[in-house]
């Protein structure tokens, strides 16, 4: 693990730490990783879970202010990729409102304090806020397309399909569970492979497949039941402090490689989670 690693982690930690909004699994959340899925993009007859992943949530936790402005922006997109996307004065207003409960929250003060002594961030808020935008909600033209259609938050937090058969993106438990909830997603299973550990229904990370509408995502990969400021901290932390498009952290139980890949160096394209092993608990 090189330096910079090791400060990430740190850094990583002390944001785990501070993620009061973090649901408990078993208490707040139940999920049931039934089978594993199989390799197949199209055949029914490899879906490893006859049952949805999530058992029961705790929506009561859906009502904190941080979970109100996130759960806000997920129905503001347009999820084909090709279709631009026309973004309202009122959704704007969201996306502000959105930026403006992440900055007051203790995990993105964190991550902020630490991205102004690196000189990567401006330590005015207004300017941060303006930085932030840029990053995750400033729109791009993803591959085959010519037109504005994508942004890094409709891609990480809300999903994206490709030519209607393909998830692309949607990597976020929220959005997993409300979906699943109005029956659009059909979870398929856990994802493993010969190197990753057996996934653990009490852990907060997971490789699955599952269907979204009429698509199929192979193998996905989130964090489950934390709070929208510390996946948006963690990953606007992980973007602007390092520019190779893998970072690996420890914290907590996890032994985890962020992926996160730049578009033009000012966007995000994608990030998520790789879960390489458990730790034992220090």
């Amino acid at each position: 693990m090189t330096e910079s690693d090791r400060e990430l982690s740190a850094m990583v930690q002390e944001l785990w730490d501070n993620d009061v909004n973090r649901l408990k699994p078993g208490k707040d959340y139940r999920i049931s990783l039934q089978g594993k899925a199989g390799n197949s993009m199209t055949n029914d007859d490899n879906d490893g879970a006859g049952y949805p992943l999530f058992t029961f949530v705790d929506e009561n936790i859906f009502k904190k202010e941080t979970f109100l402005a996130f759960i806000s922006l997920l129905d503001n997109y347009e999820s084909d990729t090709g279709k631009p996307e026309i973004v309202t004065p009122e959704e704007v207003a969201e996306n502000h409102r959105f930026l403006d409960t992440m900055v007051q929250s203790s995990t993105m003060k964190i991550a902020h304090k630490y991205l102004v002594e690196k000189h990567l961030s401006p330590q005015d808020e207004t300017q941060f806020k303006e930085q932030l935008y840029r990053i995750w909600f400033e729109l791009y033209a993803r591959r085959g397309s010519s037109r504005p259609d994508s942004s890094g938050f409709e891609h990480v937090f809300v999903g994206e399909t490709r030519g209607g058969r393909t998830v692309i993106g949607f990597h976020n438990w929220i959005q997993l569970y409300l979906q699943e909830k109005l029956g659009h997603i059909d979870y398929k299973g856990y994802s493993v492979n010969a190197n990753s550990p057996q996934p653990d229904e009490n852990k907060h990370i997971l490789a699955l497949q599952f269907s979204w509408k009429d698509g199929i995502k192979p193998k996905g990969s989130i964090f489950i039941g934390v709070s929208p400021e510390f996946e948006f901290a963690l990953y606007t932390l992980c973007f602007l402090s390092s520019p190779n498009e893998r970072v690996k952290v420890q914290f907590s139980f996890y032994d985890v490689e962020i992926v996160c890949h730049h578009y033009n160096q000012k966007h995000i394209g994608t990030t998520y989670p790789v879960l390489l092993k458990y730790q034992k608990q220090k």
